[in-house]
């Protein structure tokens, strides 16, 4: 149980007790350990993290790509992200309210900006490695995988339910069920 003040669900801590270590983070300065089989990984820079975030309305995350890595189709609820790319080269877009692909490779020293809500994605098409870094607008952006958030809840979305909104059968279903709960 959190004892003390909290704002946003933190503890704030008395402002005789704050040290630099409330606003210090090293984990984004070396490459992440890309073992998902999307062949990326998210090295996030947030509240959780970084306690002397809370409040401040901003975080980071680094994105680390092998050749042919996706940060799956996502959405952040709660801010608009912008990234830099560190290496390498990415397509990278985002869907519109109006179902339209806004996407463009993107390389070393380019940015390209997320706004809040919508669903996003990020591929290396590239021979080598690539990595980005990303600021968002809040403390904890939050992260919704679309794949994952769909087909893999907990409890289960109801296998018709996918089935017909996705106009495939319920054995399709089944099987994109069970290769998600295998590695979420």
């Amino acid at each position: 149980m959190k004892k003390g003040v909290t704002i946003n669900g933190f503890v704030c801590k008395p402002s005789n007790n704050v040290t630099a270590n409330d606003f210090f983070f090293d984990g984004l300065k070396n490459p992440g350990q890309i073992i998902s089989p999307l062949g990326s990984v998210v090295t996030p820079a947030n509240v959780l993290n970084i306690t002397g975030l809370n409040t401040l309305g901003v975080s980071l995350a680094r994105v680390d790509f092998a050749p042919g890595g996706v940060n799956q189709p996502h959405t952040h609820p709660r801010a608009t992200e912008i990234i830099f790319v560190l290496e390498g080269e990415l397509e990278v877009g985002f869907i519109t309210t109006a179902n339209v692909l806004i996407s463009k490779t993107i390389m070393v020293g380019e940015v390209f900006t997320f706004p809040k809500g919508l669903v996003h994605f990020q591929i290396n098409n590239g021979a080598g490695n690539a990595a980005i870094l990303a600021a968002l607008n809040s403390q904890l952006p939050g992260t919704q995988a679309i794949a994952v958030t769909l087909f893999a809840a907990s409890p289960p979305v109801p296998d018709n339910v996918l089935a017909k909104a996705f106009q495939i059968g319920t054995m399709e279903v089944d099987n994109i069920k069970s290769g998600l709960a295998s590695k979420y």
